[in-house]
């Protein structure tokens, strides 16, 4: 049995020459601030053991022996003239080098991993061990006894979200916080509507003007685009139909396992005890825990019937966490009394399937880190937009989920039925940071050389979006989290040397062309635009408009028509869902799915990261009970 390979950090590189010294020494003042000085900061690392009791946020600490043995083995990454001391309160305070400006310093990242083995080993009490882990620069306004206390307010912080990340405070911490309303929103979708059509026909009339013709390149750039595109969702499509092999069971009995369900109640009370009850009545041979892990800002009836429900399974852990936000916190709170060797995710919605903990096992013991399931949609009957979005899952989760893993050579977590190795997710956590906590880490997951497989086969039932503003807000936090971790990771991935080729292709194409394309897919307007300005009309047998009807015209309906071929039996039995989604997909559907792109850029770029729950409504009347021959799917 593996967890993700101590290669994951760069901690195995030669001894070098930092010191154990005392407090005041590291935070002792400067009588002028040099070159060498302003490139410093001071980290703090704070780590604490989970305790019997319930509260999540209560803890015990090592002994000061244990934090000052620890000091010094982490000498051993630090670099000449960088400090090092173990506090009377049981933390580790730290004066380093800054070799980068992100806000979250990766040597200060390998640092706080490198302690939590090293405190593991030094300090073998029972639970799950935390590091809180802050930062803060010394500068001509913040000398480093300022820079300890920021430091120790953001390790504060990281401590409170439980995920292992390195957190900055202080007067140079960035911070941002624009106004948002319907008007600043509307804007936005203004701009990527009209002023992204509008504003490059008259840049384009601008520079002919001028007598620069730009079209051409563009012209060939949007067929080369178009192409690439089209070409990737056929390769998809195709490799789609060969999902890997699932592994021969292992020898012996299964080990125990651990559901974990993440929930913000306000928002899911009405869901709640219909999941907890499919979950306490599903059956696993090496044994189910059952965590709920919620938070509420305001105390609810539902709260009583959850522990009364508690009370009557003793393979029920209600958990609630008082000092969370997010459902990363939710998930990293569950850790502490997780008792299963893997662990399965599920949202407050979801039905798995018979057998699944069983199949994931499969895959955990051939040595997977991770295996993400396929979520089906078990409330298609109730609406018109609930049948587009389960068709829209079966061409997501049975089609470009596994035929981009075929074809690329990675898997990605989807936020739920995923199962992971318990070691791992304690070393990986999620980052509450992102809105999209679940592709965050796998990014850090694959960084971290390990693997993440994509299961068809290992189903779970969940609920469709009720409305279209319930449909946009979940959209537009994904969305923007892709964009986010784009951003963050595709850059260092591409580095990475545990990185192969083709998964350096498909990272580009994943992270960086799905964010790239959105604005070119709309480039074809003003082009066609400009075109018909200069020439006074449109030759409509030229190759950009054969190329763009085969594109629209071909690979979207594939697409859907391999969804249809892969999908779930309870959603492949309504021909017409998927023949009323192809049409959909062809007019408005797949535009409006990039015009959330396009807007989710724009707030990004303008600083708006607010956290939008999915609204959930009552108990839908679609059943999650699949039919007889549900694992037709895993064939």
């Amino acid at each position: 049995m593996t967890t993700l390979p101590r290669s994951a950090t760069p901690f195995d590189r030669p001894v070098t020459t930092g010191a154990v010294v005392e407090r005041h020494e590291i935070l002792a003042p400067t009588s002028r601030l040099t070159r060498a000085t302003r490139r410093r900061i001071v980290a703090v690392i704070d780590p604490v053991w989970a305790t019997d009791n319930d509260d999540p946020s209560d803890h015990t600490r090592a002994p000061l022996e244990t934090i000052r043995r620890a000091a010094e083995l982490l000498t051993a990454r630090l670099r000449s003239g960088e400090m090092i001391s173990a506090t009377p309160n049981g933390r580790l305070l730290l004066q380093l080098r800054r070799e980068d400006r992100a806000a979250r310093p990766v040597r200060l990242q390998e640092m706080a991993y490198f302690a939590l083995e090293v405190l593991d080993r030094l300090h073998r009490a029972d639970g799950v061990v935390d590091l809180g882990v802050g930062w803060a620069p010394i500068t001509r306004k913040q000398d480093p006894e300022a820079a300890a206390r920021a430091a120790a307010d953001a390790a504060a912080e990281s401590l409170r979200q439980r995920d292992l990340q390195p957190r900055q405070d202080g007067v140079h911490a960035p911070s941002r916080n624009p106004r948002i309303s319907g008007w600043t929103a509307g804007r936005q979708v203004l701009w990527a509507t009209v002023g992204s059509v509008a504003l490059p026909f008259l840049a384009m009339v601008g520079l002919y003007q001028v007598g620069i013709d730009v079209s051409t390149p563009l012209y060939w750039a949007l067929v080369v685009s178009l192409g690439i595109t089209a070409l990737t969702i056929w390769a998809e499509v195709s490799h789609s139909f060969t999902p890997p092999v699932m592994p021969p069971a292992p020898d012996g009995p299964p080990p125990r396992a651990t559901a974990v369900i993440a929930a913000y109640l306000p928002n899911e009370s009405d869901t709640i005890l219909e999941t907890l009850e499919h979950f306490v009545a599903h059956e696993y041979d090496g044994g189910l825990q059952v965590v709920l892990a919620y938070n509420s800002p305001v105390d609810l009836p539902v709260e009583s019937e959850l522990l009364a429900l508690e009370r009557a399974h003793e393979q029920l852990t209600v958990l609630k966490v008082h000092d969370s936000t997010s459902k990363a916190q939710n998930v990293n709170a569950a850790l502490r009394v997780a008792t299963g060797e893997f662990i399965g995710i599920f949202d407050a919605d979801h039905h798995p399937a018979d057998g699944s903990f069983e199949r994931a096992w499969r895959w955990i013991a051939d040595g997977h880190d991770v295996v993400q399931g396929h979520c089906v949609i078990r409330n298609g009957a109730d609406s018109a937009l609930a049948r587009l979005v389960a068709v829209e899952f079966e061409q997501i989760y049975a089609v470009a989920h596994p035929g981009r893993a075929s074809l690329h050579g990675f898997g990605i977590f989807g936020g739920s039925n995923g199962y992971w190795r318990a070691n791992a997710l304690e070393r990986i956590r999620l980052r509450g940071s992102y809105l999209t906590e679940d592709i965050e880490a796998s990014m850090r997951t694959l960084g971290a050389g390990g693997s993440i497989v994509n299961d068809p086969g290992l189903v779970s039932f969940e609920l469709a979006p009720d409305t279209v503003g319930a449909l946009w807000k979940q959209r537009m936090r994904w969305a923007q989290g892709w964009f986010q971790v784009s951003v963050r990771h595709l850059w260092p991935l591409l580095r990475n040397p545990h990185m192969t080729a083709r998964q350096r292709i498909g990272l580009t194409y994943l992270m960086g062309w799905r964010e790239v394309y959105p604005w070119i897919s709309l480039a074809a307007w003003p082009l066609l635009g400009f075109l018909a300005w200069r020439d006074g009309g449109l030759d409509m047998g030229t190759p950009l408009f054969v190329l763009i009807t085969l594109f629209v015209m071909v690979s979207g309906p594939l697409q859907t028509l391999a969804a249809y071929r892969l999908a779930a039996p309870s959603v492949r039995r309504h021909k017409r869902w998927f023949v009323t989604a192809a049409l959909l997909n062809l007019l408005v559907y797949t535009e409006a799915k990039n015009l959330v792109n396009r807007v989710a850029h724009l707030k990004q770029l303008r600083g708006e990261h607010q956290w939008v729950v999915t609204p959930r409504t009552a108990p839908s009347t679609g059943s999650s009970t699949p039919d007889s021959d549900h694992l037709e799917v895993a064939a």
